[in-house]
């Protein structure tokens, strides 16, 4: 198991701290949502936990598959909703591989995006394509 701690420190930051490592990170509320946009949002770490679990878990099996997947990147945009609640509408994620792989390589990993931890662990109402770039 792992344990996050975390301090309301005024103002709207938080402070966040991950026991087994001591990294720490902040967070602010976002302009749109009475903060002033300092630092992550927490909706912003949901979208950051999506991108980075998607080339995590395509970086396992290309491991597995013998292949180098080094300097591929995720972003990940991020859409609110307002009605009739605030939450997040939809994560949409665009990776980019920069490496050409076989069509059968290629396929694996693609598999693999949609098996991460964190897509599997969204509300079915947010809407989360994944688009991936190869070479």
């Amino acid at each position: 198991m792992t344990s996050v701690t975390i301090e309301y420190q005024g103002d709207l930051h938080c402070k966040a701290i991950h026991d087994l490592s001591g990294t720490v990170l902040t967070t602010d509320a976002p302009r749109d949502n009475h903060g002033k946009g300092e630092s992550f949002s927490p909706t912003d770490l949901v979208a950051t936990a999506l991108g980075s679990c998607i080339l995590s878990v395509m970086g396992i099996k290309a491991r597995m598959l013998k292949l180098d997947i080094s300097g591929s990147t995720a972003v990940v945009d991020k859409e609110m909703a307002n009605a009739p609640a605030r939450k997040i509408k939809k994560l949409t994620v665009k990776v980019r591989v920069p490496h050409e792989l076989s069509s059968e390589h290629r396929q694996a990993l693609e598999v693999a995006a949609y098996t991460c931890p964190v897509h599997k662990s969204m509300h079915p109402d947010v809407e989360m394509p994944i688009e991936i770039t190869w070479g």
